[in-house]
């Protein structure tokens, strides 16, 4: 009996997903991809979810709401699957609504915020880094509350339409 061929991988078979994205999208995800494996064991696991999101200062967060984020996924999360779900969500979504949900993980309480000092320090750390000047241009567009809370429903209305809302919106 003669050996089986090794079958070919095509493009529609797992492969797919890194023709979502272009190659500076792709580093993007995986820079992020990076900080959430905590443990640098190639998948995020809960504790990974936990241990990043206590290191944000988010340490009020139930088990349940972790479980609720380990199984949005098909299986263990490595970065193909993180990158197959940041794939299904940008397909045929609005964008102003990937950029709210993108918001969202910042925001587990759900109060449409995210602190000044924690948004200021991802922008200037993180991918396409802010420099001072843009940091401070940011803040006149769109300044904190007295709090020091940033509205990024705001700011993400302004990313996808241009200016601020209209009066009576």
């Amino acid at each position: 009996m003669a050996p089986k061929k090794a079958k070919r991988r095509t493009g529609g078979e797992g492969s797919n997903v890194f023709s979502m994205f272009d190659q500076k999208k792709i580093q993007e995800y995986k820079e992020a991809f990076t900080i959430l494996d905590q443990n640098k064991d190639g998948i995020i696991g809960k504790e990974d979810l936990k241990d990043c999101m206590s290191g944000l200062g988010n340490v009020n967060i139930k088990e349940s709401e972790f479980d609720s984020m380990i199984k949005e996924a098909p299986g263990p999360i490595n970065f193909t699957c993180f990158l197959q779900m940041f794939g299904e969500r940008v397909r045929g979504s609005d964008p102003e609504d990937v950029i709210v949900t993108a918001f969202k993980v910042l925001d587990p309480e759900g109060t449409g915020t995210v602190k000044k000092e924690f948004l200021e320090e991802l922008l200037t750390t993180m991918c396409d880094r802010f420099n001072q000047d843009e940091i401070k241009n940011m803040w006149s567009a769109f300044p904190p509350d007295v709090a020091g809370n940033i509205d990024y429903k705001n700011i993400c209305y302004v990313i996808t339409h241009g200016e601020g809302k209209e009066e009576g919106e």
